[in-house]
């Protein structure tokens, strides 16, 4: 069976699972499905049809990808996209039993990301008004409030970039300061923000979105500059932008979320606080933040201490 016509029918149906049932998110669905895609391919060119993969086509298909060079991450994406799908054939008959239960993914190595200090994080923000504006040289524009109100929120709260975008008006309490927030697998939860994001929110409802509200506009809280609700693209150039002028690493809205998280807990949170702020299904993802703070805490005692 080649993979073409499988992709009309059984890859058509995975996709429709981890879409509908799963609650995947676009991106993780095409990834998915390309992997499996790719695995049908392999296991096609040797004869082997869907419903006969066994755990040896499954590891040669892994070590494919690992001989050409493949990192750890991508790796293990392929062998978590193997297992889903394996399981989700099993279970519609497409396989007599599932080969991918002792299929054991790399262990990833765990990379520290960057981290901004905090004082960065406040001059990113005043950043981000004036980098908007450098043309008209007024930090007061539209444009200006908006990247503003991007940056303190994506620090303030630590929330996704795609959970930033999808953000409507009605979504925000300006009273109790917190936001409704729709992550991963449409699971809802709330995150409250300070003063400072309290204050840019203000400002933009009030003086920025009326001016770029239009037709096309909806319930968008954040718009981009012909009316329409914000992409994902633009709110990333902003954030780039706005760390680059403050003087810190280069890093995008992840790279905020990172700094969020890690601030919190340097400051006393509890770490189940901030998996639920984060909206992280599992502590494990969480308890990569631990490692960043003991790592800074590393690096100041190397510095200070006459004998580090």
């Amino acid at each position: 069976m080649s993979p073409d016509s499988v992709g009309s029918g059984v890859l058509d149906d995975f996709a429709a699972f981890l879409t509908y049932e799963k609650g995947h998110s676009e991106h993780t669905v095409r990834a998915y499905v390309g992997d499996v895609r790719s695995l049908v391919a392999f296991a096609g060119a040797r004869g082997v049809a869907i419903g006969d993969l066994d755990l040896a086509v499954l590891r040669a298909w892994l070590a494919e990808h690992t001989r050409r060079g493949a990192a750890r991450t991508s790796v293990a994406r392929q062998v978590s996209s193997a297992k889903t799908f394996c399981a989700w054939a099993t279970r519609e008959g497409l396989l007599a039993s599932d080969p991918s239960t002792r299929l054991q993914a790399p262990r990833a190595h765990r990379t520290l990301p960057p981290v901004l200090a905090p004082a960065q994080a406040a001059a990113a923000a005043e950043h981000a008004a004036a980098t908007s504006s450098e043309e008209e040289e007024n930090a007061d524009d539209p444009i200006a409030l908006r990247d503003r109100l991007i940056v303190e929120l994506l620090y303030a709260t630590g929330i996704r970039v795609g959970e930033l975008c999808g953000l409507d008006i009605d979504d925000l309490d300006p009273q109790r300061r917190v936001l409704r927030v729709i992550g991963k697998g449409d699971k809802e939860r709330t995150v409250p923000y300070g003063e400072p994001a309290a204050r840019a929110v203000d400002r933009w409802l009030r003086e920025g979105r009326p001016e770029l509200a239009g037709p096309t506009s909806g319930p968008a809280l954040l718009l981009g500059v012909k009316g329409g609700r914000l992409n994902q693209r633009m709110a990333r150039t902003v954030v780039h932008r706005a760390v680059e002028a403050a003087g810190g690493p280069d890093m995008g809205p992840h790279g905020l979320r990172h700094s969020a998280a890690t601030h919190l807990l340097e400051g006393g949170a509890d770490l189940r606080v901030v998996q639920e702020l984060l909206g992280h299904s599992s502590l494990a993802t969480t308890q990569i933040y631990t490692h960043v703070s003991v790592e800074r805490l590393r690096a100041v005692h190397r510095q200070a201490h006459p004998r580090a």
